[in-house]
């Protein structure tokens, strides 16, 4: 009888210890898991220095095996994402997320393709697997968030954060807050986060328009087929500052900011695709500890100036 308890209490240790070390290794998985954080993007990274992994899945194993980054991006927002008119081909694609795309591409061991689109359409384009990444100046929303995967932020504005109102210098004195614009149409980027926030902060006016590109914003103003537009704070001043007669300001004392933790540009890919992400914040990592980014936003800023951008 003796014996067969002590038989018995051997295999039970066994079975203990069997336990435990499963326990042990689903506990190390858990720790390895890529995922999102409780804001719905990705803020986990991984080590790019040897490229993409032999393990890579998903999106990041297909960009592996096609030897291709596809990039899609709206050309159109200087310094991030411009055209250069003397370039022809992919080079004609230039700003600091371009450069921050070739770098990517570069720490993956693949060609770059920069794809230009619609801004209403980088989305689209990466949750449908038509491009594999959006780098294109965007701004970290809810709606994104639940639409695609966002990285970590990788640029904050140095010349000030949020979104301001643009309008003519000649209407200052006329449009100086909020509750000036009850008789004024409004113009926002389509799909921005400007014409997110400005949803939530104006509730009066007599017309808002949704506009496809930043250009069209500035234009509509500077014309007066708007009346004030709803901008990038940071952009916006480089545009007054880089075109000089184009008789806009900022109305002084208006801004619309989010969460601290929700600032700065990102990355999106399709929903989902957590490795890839990681691999991406990887590169941010390495640039926010060089400093890389910014240095070619300011490089870029005076490039967009010589161009009148």
């Amino acid at each position: 009888m003796e014996k067969a308890l002590r038989k018995t209490a051997g295999i039970l240790m066994i079975l203990i210890a069997v336990l435990l070390a499963f326990s042990c290794a689903a506990a190390e998985d858990v720790g390895t898991q890529y995922m999102e954080n409780i804001w719905n993007f990705v803020d986990g990274s991984m080590d790019v220095s040897q490229g993409i992994p032999q393990d890579a899945e998903g999106v990041l194993g297909l960009i592996r095996d096609r030897g291709v980054l596809r990039v899609a991006t709206e050309p159109y927002f200087p310094p991030q994402e411009f055209i250069d008119p003397a370039l022809e081909g992919q080079r004609q694609y230039v700003g600091a997320d371009m450069e921050f795309a070739r770098l990517l591409a570069e720490r993956m061991g693949v060609e770059l393709e920069i794809i230009p689109m619609e801004f209403t359409e980088v989305l689209n384009a990466v949750a449908e697997g038509v491009c594999d990444l959006a780098i294109s100046g965007l701004a970290y929303t809810p709606a994104r968030a639940s639409a695609v995967e966002m990285s970590k932020g990788y640029h904050f504005s140095q010349g000030g954060t949020g979104c301001v109102l643009l309008i003519r210098i000649d209407d200052a004195e006329d449009i100086m807050g909020i509750g000036d614009l009850a008789t004024r149409k409004i113009v926002a980027q389509s799909g921005s986060l400007q014409e997110a926030l400005s949803a939530q902060n104006i509730t009066v006016y007599r017309e808002f328009q949704r506009l496809s590109s930043i250009q069209e914003v500035y234009t509509a103003v500077e014309t007066g087929d708007a009346d004030a537009a709803v901008v990038n704070m940071e952009t916006a001043q480089a545009y007054i500052r880089n075109n000089r007669g184009s008789g806009l300001s900022l109305v002084t004392g208006v801004r619309f900011q989010q969460k601290d933790v929700l600032d700065g540009d990102r990355v999106a890919g399709k929903k989902g695709e957590f490795q890839l992400m990681y691999f991406v914040n990887g590169v941010i990592d390495e640039l926010t500890a060089s400093g890389r980014y910014e240095q070619w936003f300011d490089e870029y800023s005076a490039y967009a100036a010589l161009l009148g951008m």
